[in-house]
Order: structure tokens, then C-alpha cells, then sequence
């Protein structure tokens, strides 16, 4: 990438070199007014490879000469955004005659050439409808005070949510990453806990050692808790691969693995890790979760300050494109994180360090590590929501922040059934969190404890509201829900406007879908979750007894040991 002083540019073209297999077709066009068919073989933001159709095509071209490619890029073959018809003039910089092959730099990379002429004009439209939807939503408001004596406690809660959810994107907006101080790299320990993942562990490995920080100050723990599959294998013959590299990277010093007899739940997992790290920090990361390059070096760069005792990063959903579930999953996440959460590190209190990417003053971690380990919940021992347990341990004594610019990507279910069930697990965790986290955070900066306290009530009161405008007022009163609705209407326009500007893809239209799933489906979780947020089982993983590997080593025995075993 030779525009280096481009700071409008995308997180994800810091990497514009990165090359992804692709196939699909694309015209080049010669100067001469010649042109022909071909494939794309592989693609990046710089340029791309391509098979011509036709060996009688090649010695029309040479390295050097000029063409102008035209093509469709389809969702999913570069990242989340670049999708669109392209027409770009680029150069030949490579003849592959065997393969029939060559390869075209880009005038300019994509990135810039879909904002010259697409991005201006369609930020421009979409900024004016969230500027029209959010002056919507302020006289909906207006209306609500005027109405107030009427319903008073119906219009309070109107009035209340719609300046709470405001207010979360204003201080949003508002936010700024910590930017990179080359000079300050703390050294660092990526816990991977793992189980039953045989088919992503080996590239989350791969995601996490291949960072841009020093070789000195990064090392990894993988832990693996009573994995049923292959999980075990794969992760060995991954680390045996990466120990027979270069000495220059020190694999063998840096990477770690740890193997426990039988499941135990993934606060074990990471608690064992927390234990054999020997580093200033420690990081977590999810074993479905893939870290960018420089995922860890935009990680520490808040804990430059001393009174930061953790972080998080922004998570992405990798499988984005796979159905409607994961698309509206893909906007929502986006919304949590940049919005939701850059809210929250506007007053240095993220209540949830999230489990893909999060990262810990060690000595911190280690001061409530037994209490973590055994909380308990009406007697019951608590076994998921390990990340906002442990955030809330941290963030009653110290602050917690959001570095967005610190990237990984995770899967998402796509499944109903899957999804229902991980939003239940969630729902539970939250309340119980919530209610202990209740204790401690009017300590906090004022108005951060506010709006900790309406996040809280709002979420609790939503169904009642529900019933009251969808059921007994059409019902009994004989009036049809307009305002209501236009009032769900305008939040979820707000979500998907927002999601536009700020990432600019195609899949903003989700955000509505979301929002319309969440009202119909997901809010009638909250009641049950009020009844039942003392169940302990973890829901998408099964509650059944696994059955133990006959070839499993004992707990903390590094691979080289268990391989010779």
C-alpha cells in the first residue's frame, strides 16, 4: 500500500497486501480497445492474480502495460464493506505464461477507489436519514413531555430510554482509541482456553503468534479443557509445525500447552493459564476467535496508564454472509462494540471485557483469582459468564477501556435454535452480573453510574412495556400502537444509519431486521431469564457427561512431554 499518509483509509487496509483466494470472473480491457475473459485467483486491496481464458490472449500483454479491470466483488471475498462493482485501472507487474497467468497492481487500492466513488455520496445521504431519524425520535420525545400528565409513568419510560440509547451513541460518537506508541510494548500472555474445536483452533493458533510485536515479549498458553474431538491433535501437530520454524521466532520458548484430563469449564481453563503466566499482561482469547495482525499491539496501548487494569478490543463476526441470522449478528455485534461499549470507555468503565479479545494486568487478575474461580450464585457455583465476572472483579477497583482499533474476528451461531439458546446463557449471566455489579458502581463517575443503573432497569421493564402497547392498548382502549411502533422503528433505523456510516457496508439493513427479531423473539427471553438466572448449564455446548479420552495426559503437562508420553 503506497498511500501510507492516508489516514482516512480502513483499519483492515493497514494489510492491504494480504492476498485471499478467490474465483470469479473479470473483463480486462486493453488500451488498444482490445478485451478478453478471465478468472481471479486471488485478490488483495493492491491488486490481484487472474487466469486468461484463451492461451492466444497472453502475448498480447507485457509487463508494464496498461488495462482496465471490470468486475463484481462479491460479499465475503475481501472484508466486510469492499463488496461492489468495480471498474479500475491497474498495470501488469508479472507474466505467468505456464499457468496462462498474470498479475495487475491497482491504480489505487480498492479501498479508495469505492470511497472516490461511492462512499461520498452515499455517507453523505446516509448521515442526512440518521440526522432526520434522530430529530424524529427528539420530537416523538417532545410529544412524550407534553403528554406526560396523561400516563406519566408509560411516558417516563419513553422519555427515559430514548436519552439513554441517545446519549450512548453521543458519547460513541465521541470516542477515540488510544493511538500506537511504537516504544511501549509490555510483555504479554495469549490464554487460548479450548474445547471441542478442532476445526478453528489451529488458525486461532496461528491468528495469535503471528502478530507484529517483538518475539520477546509475547508468549502463548494454550489450554486444553478435556476436548472430546480432535481438538488435541490438531493442536499439536499446529504447535509441532510452528516449533520447526525459523529459531529466529523462539517458538519453542513461547508456546505452551497445557492438557486437562476432563472437562471442567472454561474458567479452570483460563485460571490455569492465569497461573503459569509469567508477563506483565495477560491476554484471553477466545479458541473460535481469529486475532488481525496487530490486534495485540493496539491491545496494551491503554494500559499505558496505570490506573487501567483492563481492556477489550473490537470483535468482528468472520462468518457474516452465511444466512440472515449471522448478518443481523454482524451489525449488532458492530453496534455493541463501537457504539455500546466506546460509550462505556468514555468514562473508562466497560463492564464486559469480552471473551474474544480482552486483555488484563496480570497482578490485578491474580487478586481475585480464587474468589473468581469459586463465585458462587444462590449457592450455586457459577460456570459461564466467566468475562463479565472477571470484569467486574477488575472494574470495581480499577478502570476498564475499549481500543477499537484492536481487531479479531469470531464465530457467530447460525442456527435459531443454537442462537435462542447462547442469548439465554447471556440474558442470565447479565442479570446476575448486573445485580452484583449494582453494588459498587454508584461509586463510579456520576454519570456513568446513571446510566449503568437505567441499562439495568430499562432491559427489566421492556416487557411489561410490550404487553402494555401491543396487548391492552389495541385491546382494551381501542387504539392502534402508532407511535409505538414508529417509536421501534425509528431506534432500529437509528442502529442501521449509524452502522452505515460508521462501517460502511452493505449489510446495514440488518440492524431493522435485528431489532424487529429482538422485540419479537429475543425480548420474551428477560422474563424467563428473571426465573431461571440461577441455571447454571451452559446451553450451546450440551449438559451431558463427555466421556474421557483413554490418551489424555495430566493437567499442566507441556505438549513436548505428553508427545514423548
Amino acid at each position: 500500500d503506497n498511500l501510507t499518509a492516508d489516514h482516512k483509509k480502513p483499519h483492515h487496509a493497514r494489510f492491504a497486501g494480504d492476498r485471499y483466494l478467490a474465483s470469479f470472473p473479470v473483463t480486462i480491457a486493453l488500451e488498444r480497445g482490445r478485451s478478453f475473459s478471465a478468472i481471479c485467483m486471488d485478490i488483495s486491496q493492491t491488486g490481484m492474480r487472474v487466469m486468461i481464458l484463451g492461451e492466444e490472449n497472453m502475448p498480447l500483454l507485457d509487463i508494464g502495460d496498461k488495462c482496465i479491470l471490470r468486475f463484481d466483488l462479491l460479499p465475503g471475498v475481501l472484508q466486510e464493506g469492499m463488496e461492489k462493482r468495480y471498474r479500475i485501472k491497474a498495470t501488469v507487474v508479472r507474466l505467468m505464461q505456464e499457468q496462462n497467468c498474470l498479475a495487475v497492481k491497482f491504480e489505487i487500492p480498492l479501498y479508495a477507489n469505492r470511497r472516490k466513488r461511492k462512499d461520498g455520496l452515499l455517507i453523505s445521504i446516509a448521515s442526512l436519514f440518521l440526522f432526520v431519524v434522530t430529530l424524529v425520535i427528539l420530537l416523538m420525545r417532545t410529544e412524550s413531555i407534553v403528554r406526560f400528565n396523561q400516563n406519566s409513568l408509560l411516558y417516563a419510560y419513553s422519555i427515559v430510554t430514548a436519552g439513554f440509547l441517545l446519549t450512548r451513541y453521543l458519547f460513541g460518537a465521541l470516542y477515540h482509541p488510544i493511538p500506537v506508541d511504537p516504544n511501549y510494548t509490555p510483555s504479554i500472555t495469549i490464554v487460548i482456553p479450548c474445547f471441542n474445536e478442532e476445526k478453528w483452533i489451529g488458525r486461532t493458533l496461528l491468528s495469535c503468534i503471528n502478530q507484529d510485536y517483538p518475539v520477546d515479549k509475547l508468549e502463548i498458553i494454550m489450554v486444553d479443557d478435556g476436548s472430546t474431538d480432535r481438538s488435541v491433535e490438531v493442536i499439536k501437530d499446529t504447535v509441532k509445525r510452528l516449533w520447526n520454524e525459523n529459531e529466529y521466532y523462539q517458538t519453542r520458548k513461547r508456546i505452551r500447552v497445557f492438557f486437562q484430563k476432563q472437562n471442567q469449564g472454561k474458567r479452570e481453563a483460563m485460571a490455569l493459564g492465569v497461573r503459569n503466566t509469567r508477563t506483565e499482561l495477560v491476554a484471553f482469547v477466545d479458541s473460535d476467535s481469529f486475532l488481525e495482525p496487530d490486534a495485540i499491539r493496539n491491545l496494551v496501548q491503554p494500559m499505558y496508564d496505570p490506573k487501567t487494569a483492563g481492556v477489550t478490543g473490537r470483535t468482528d463476526v468472520v462468518n457474516a454472509y452465511t444466512n440472515h441470522y449471522t448478518k443481523m449478528q454482524c451489525v449488532r455485534y458492530y453496534i455493541s462494540f463501537r457504539i455500546l461499549k466506546a460509550a462505556e470507555a468514555y468514562f473508562n468503565s466497560v463492564m464486559c471485557l469480552s471473551g474474544p479479545l480482552s486483555c488484563y494486568r496480570l497482578d490485578a487478575v491474580k487478586e481475585v483469582l480464587d474468589e473468581w474461580l469459586h463465585q458462587t450464585f444462590l449457592g450455586r457455583k457459577a460456570t459461564f459468564g466467566d468475562d463479565r465476572s472477571l470484569t467486574n472483579y477488575i472494574v470495581r477497583k480499577y478502570r476498564t477501556y475499549y481500543q477499537d482499533t484492536a481487531i479479531c474476528s469470531t464465530l457467530v451461531p447460525n442456527r435459531g435454535k443454537v442462537f435462542l439458546r447462547q442469548q439465554m446463557r447471556w440474558k442470565r449471566s447479565w442479570l446476575r452480573e448486573s445485580l452484583k455489579a449494582g453494588s459498587f458502581m454508584w461509586r463510579k463517575e456520576p454519570l456513568m453510574s446513571i446510566s449503568f443503573y437505567l441499562g439495568l432497569l430499562i432491559p427489566l421493564a421492556a416487557p411489561i412495556i410490550m404487553v402494555y402497547n401491543l396487548i391492552y392498548v389495541p385491546l382494551v382502549l381501542h387504539i392502534f400502537p402508532t407511535t409505538f411502533l414508529l417509536g421501534i422503528l425509528m431506534m432500529s433505523l437509528l442502529m442501521s444509519f449509524t452502522q452505515l456510516v460508521f462501517k460502511r457496508s452493505n449489510l446495514w439493513i440488518y440492524g431493522v431486521w435485528f431489532c424487529i427479531y429482538y422485540e419479537a423473539v429475543l425480548l420474551w427471553q428477560m422474563p424467563y431469564a428473571w426465573v431461571t438466572f440461577w441455571v447454571s448449564e451452559w446451553g450451546t455446548r450440551g449438559t451431558e457427561k463427555k466421556k474421557i479420552r483413554k490418551d489424555r495426559v495430566k493437567p499442566g503437562i507441556p505438549v513436548t512431554e505428553a508427545s514423548q508420553r
